[in-house]
């Protein structure tokens, strides 16, 4: 009986007799090939440890863009807030200033 291997179930469990993961046109991905090379395999398995070793850094780094993103429209937010609280005592003081000018030309 012939199955050919998947990720979690490979057809052998040697690194060195399975195949690297690019795509083939003649055998199904993940499947051990007879004549391979160990250089080939030893390579894609090392590139293939790098990038899992840099996911977390890239994770780590999406998180601290949002994070700064985050932080940036928090800052934006409380100095709307600001200038809202300065526009409305603006407008009472000029109210003020008004209603003591027409008491005044009143009198």
């Amino acid at each position: 009986m012939n199955i050919t291997g998947t990720i979690d179930r490979p057809l052998t469990n040697d690194p060195k007799k399975q195949a690297p993961m690019k795509p083939s046109t003649h055998e199904p991905s993940g499947s051990a090939i007879e004549d391979l090379t160990t250089t080939g395999v030893t390579g894609s398995r090392q590139n293939r440890t790098r990038e899992m070793q840099l996911i977390p850094e890239a994770m780590a780094r999406a998180h601290m863009h949002e994070r700064l993103h985050e932080a940036e429209r928090e800052r934006r937010a409380v100095s709307l807030v600001v200038a809202r609280r300065m526009q409305r005592r603006a407008e009472r003081a000029s109210r003020r200033a008004r209603r003591a000018l027409a008491v005044a030309v009143m009198q």
